[in-house]
Parts: C-alpha cells; sequence; structure tokens
C-alpha cells in the first residue's frame, strides 16, 4: 500500500495533491476520541460492545463516544452492528479501510514515543 517518493520532487502539482491527501486523513481522523477508539478496536481480534469501548475510552461521555463513532462509520473506518435483541447489543469493529490504518497507526505511535522521549532529554538538559 505505501509508495515510495520523492519527497523532494520539486513539482508543487504533487506536492500539493500530497498536501491535499494529508488534509482528507486528517479530517476523517480529526477529534480527540477517534484515534484513541480505534486503538482499542485494533487492540482486539473481534468486535466491541458500545459500553466495552466506553470503558475502554476513559473519559468520553456517551454523547461524544456516539458522535464520534457514527462519524467514523459515516468515513468507512469503522462498522456498526445491531442485534436486535432486548436489551440492544451494538458492537462496533474495524472496516477493511480501517485495518488499513494500521501500519500508519504503528507509525504514529513510534513517533510520538520518540518525540515524548526527546521532550523529556530535553527538559533534563
Amino acid at each position: 500500500m505505501a509508495q515510495e517518493r520523492e519527497w523532494r520532487c520539486g513539482d508543487p502539482q504533487q506536492q500539493r495533491k500530497w498536501a491535499d491527501a494529508t488534509t482528507d486523513a486528517v479530517r476523517v481522523l480529526e477529534g480527540k476520541w477517534k484515534i484513541v477508539i480505534i486503538c482499542q478496536l485494533f487492540g482486539t481480534k473481534e468486535a466491541l460492545r458500545f459500553s466495552e469501548l466506553e470503558r475502554r475510552c476513559e473519559g468520553v461521555n456517551q454523547k461524544m463516544l456516539i458522535q464520534q463513532l457514527k462519524e467514523l462509520e459515516k468515513d468507512g473506518i469503522v462498522t456498526r452492528t445491531v442485534y436486535p435483541q432486548v436489551p440492544p447489543k451494538v458492537e462496533y469493529a474495524l472496516t477493511e479501510m480501517g485495518k488499513a490504518l494500521g501500519p500508519s497507526m504503528a507509525e504514529l505511535i513510534d513517533w510520538a514515543i520518540m518525540r515524548r522521549d526527546r521532550m523529556a532529554t530535553e527538559v533534563r538538559l
């Protein structure tokens, strides 16, 4: 999936195309809880019930979790399955598009840890 890029290609149209693609990706992932939700869904092999997601996303309120899940579903990252029973059972899982975020999420986590470590080192100096 990852493509080789010549970042210093000097082609303003290509650089604009990359900037537009990045803007689209950030728009899908923006929101305080979306990345947390995605990470929680990566951390399990099966779908998670709404109540379990709510427990795993410490600090999120129910309204915000519902809103973020709806947006992720609309953007094709998460699938929602409702089981016709009482009480209602609703489960969430990553779609193939959501699973495709795996390598990018791993790189983002590595970058965040590297940055955090560097900032901690600079503070001690």
